[in-house]
């Protein structure tokens, strides 16, 4: 899970590669509740204004729900804050991990089979049900 208290790596390589900062920003942080299985639509959603356009916005699921970010995005209206489906995109950052030759840390087998198993996972914006045509990933290789 991200920092909240940072800037995220898909923004900072939105300003780098594209060289624009949009008029609206929404810093999303999710977080799931370990003691309880649903939380009530009244305590799902935090709205933080920070001003020139950025929002910080926490979303908060139980441990049984199946998260749905769109659908809880639209409960920030009710705090002020208007996300309209049809016209949001998601930035999301990924980490590609990719094994480097004579680190001297894990033995070579390893780090391959590692790099293997963590491309087969599954995507996080099928997991958040993000539209498809809606997510704009920005990635990173991360060499272990």
């Amino acid at each position: 899970m991200g920092d909240p208290t940072t800037v995220p790596q898909a923004l900072l390589h939105n300003m780098k590669h594209n060289q624009v900062l949009h008029e609206r920003n929404v810093i999303l942080t999710v977080d799931f509740a370990d003691d309880r299985p649903w939380v009530d639509d009244a305590e799902r959603i935090h709205v933080q204004g920070l001003g020139a356009g950025f929002w910080r916005v926490r979303v908060r699921f139980g441990f049984m729900e199946a998260p749905d970010v769109p659908r809880a995005l639209s409960l920030a209206a009710a705090h002020g804050l208007e996300v309209p489906v049809f016209e949001t995109s998601y930035f999301l950052s990924r980490e590609t991990v990719v094994p480097t030759v004579g680190n001297g840390g894990m033995a070579r087998w390893r780090e391959r089979l590692f790099a293997v198993m963590s491309r087969g996972s599954s995507g996080i914006a099928g997991f958040f049900r993000l539209p498809d045509n809606a997510v704009v990933e920005l990635g990173t290789r991360v060499q272990i």
